[in-house]
């Protein structure tokens, strides 16, 4: 796979490490792990696992869509969408109360996605005195909200140390390591 569908990604194997690590982990939601084939080949992945939202007096579990992934040659024909779509509604059936995601808010508002902030929920690390357009959710169950501040924080397995992620891409072909935009980057 070569690049974050949404268009928004780091630089290098941050996500192809991260999809290898939650294979193992408890955090990932194996019954909304999908891949999606074309002619024999598996061109997409989509995951979902359980990070907490921290309130003032409680901590629960959440949900976060991602990473999602299609083959650059098979990008924009529809197939992140079909695997967006029939997971997130797989989830509602589950009854998944509410699904963050961190992404382009232009690609992932067509899911029904907002920005986190409208509820009073935040991305751990986040400014809560700015919108964060990048960290939405999409609400299933609007009881399970209460307007109280949230912070969200993601699985232990999207921490990952740069020097170990270079260490895992050595073992892939060799390729310029491209800032695009759309990219996160951290400095």
């Amino acid at each position: 796979m070569s690049e974050m569908h949404s268009g928004i990604y780091r630089p290098g194997a941050f996500e192809h490490f991260i999809v290898h690590n939650l294979r193992n982990d408890d955090c990932r939601i194996q019954k909304l792990a999908y891949v999606i084939e074309k002619d024999d080949l598996i061109v997409g992945s989509i995951n979902y696992s359980r990070g907490k939202i921290f309130f003032e007096n409680d901590v629960v579990d959440a949900v976060v869509l991602g990473p999602v992934a299609i083959d650059g040659n098979c990008q924009g024909q529809g197939l992140g969408t079909e695997l967006i779509g029939y997971t997130l509604d797989l989830a509602d059936r589950c009854g998944i109360p509410l699904i963050f995601v961190i992404g382009d808010e232009n690609y992932y508002s067509r899911f029904g996605f907002e920005s986190a902030s409208k509820y009073n929920l935040y991305l751990e690390g986040t400014s809560l005195d700015d919108e964060n357009p990048f960290f939405m959710v999409r609400i299933f169950d609007d009881a399970s909200l209460d307007g109280n501040l949230g912070i969200f924080h993601n699985p232990d397995v999207f921490d990952v140390d740069e020097s170990d992620v270079d260490e895992f891409d050595k073992d892939f072909e060799y390729r310029e390591k491209l800032i695009l935009d759309g990219q996160l980057v951290f400095e």
